[in-house]
């Protein structure tokens, strides 16, 4: 503690004794997640719907895993019920699960929009009434993540029901930051272009991800800790005004296009 009774930022990132949830925290964003957390001493349990070939770790801590396909509520609710019964809370929940495959919005059928619509916005939204169940029984409440992404604040041509469903979830954490205040806080994460064991499949060999990374103002994509540490700082003490906002972790956004296609200079 400080001299004013608060707890020092090492303090406040300190995580032993909390216990968190990632949706999805075996592999991509949502590993980088789980793997942040636990160095900093938490118990984390991830779920999806196959166990990774390996579990997260770090800091000498490994991840609990428990299937779970988060678009059956039945399967959210055992999950959570996992969680309270492993380690007695559940402080954190990072809704992280979620993506859509490239689809021409003229052409999707309804079946594939609803698909995408449920994943990435309806699974969260059971996830958290679940979870809130559980934190407003705490006396220290808890906290809420949702992992958007920057598809909510830009076009997403190719991914249009996707950065609907995106766009959905942060007005959502609006929404019940009021409804479940004091005990509650959510929040949510806007992810940028990120570097993941699959950025081959979206960017290219290595050249085409530099090439990417060179259009970011920080000069590079994100790499999974780095919204692991954003997710570390909305649930940690430091964050404990913070709630009903999205916190976007893009390296400065996208340059516009119009900048390079402009000539007024010549």
């Amino acid at each position: 503690m400080d001299s004013t009774g608060n707890p020092t930022s090492a303090e406040a990132m300190d995580f032993h004794g909390k216990v968190v949830l990632v949706t999805g925290g075996g592999k991509g964003i949502g590993r980088g997640i789980s793997e942040s957390f636990l160095a900093a001493g938490a118990e984390v349990l991830i779920c999806g719907r196959s166990q990774p070939d390996s579990l997260p770790a770090a800091g000498g801590r490994q991840a609990l895993f428990t299937p779970c396909d988060v678009r059956d509520f039945e399967q959210v609710e055992a999950c959570v019920e996992f969680a309270v019964q492993q380690f007695g809370r559940l402080d954190v929940l990072v809704n992280n699960a979620g993506g859509a495959p490239h689809a021409d919005a003229a052409t999707a059928s309804p079946r594939f929009s609803e698909s995408i619509i449920r994943l990435n916005l309806i699974a969260p939204l059971n996830f958290c009434q679940v979870a809130n169940r559980v934190m407003q029984q705490q006396d220290s409440g808890g906290c809420i993540i949702n992992i958007a992404s920057v598809s909510t604040i830009r076009p997403s041509p190719g991914t249009a029901a996707y950065g609907a469903a995106k766009a959905g979830l942060v007005n959502l954490g609006t929404s019940l930051a009021v409804e479940w205040a004091p005990k509650v806080r959510v929040n949510a994460v806007i992810v940028g272009l990120t570097r993941t064991e699959q950025a081959h499949l979206h960017y290219g060999d290595e050249e085409g991800i530099a090439a990417v990374g060179s259009t970011i103002p920080l000069g590079r994509m994100a790499v999974p800790e780095d919204i692991g540490n954003a997710c570390l700082f909305l649930a940690s003490p430091l964050a404990s005004y913070v709630s009903g906002t999205s916190f976007a972790v893009h390296g400065g956004g996208e340059k516009p296009a119009f900048l390079d296609a402009a000539n007024a200079g010549d």
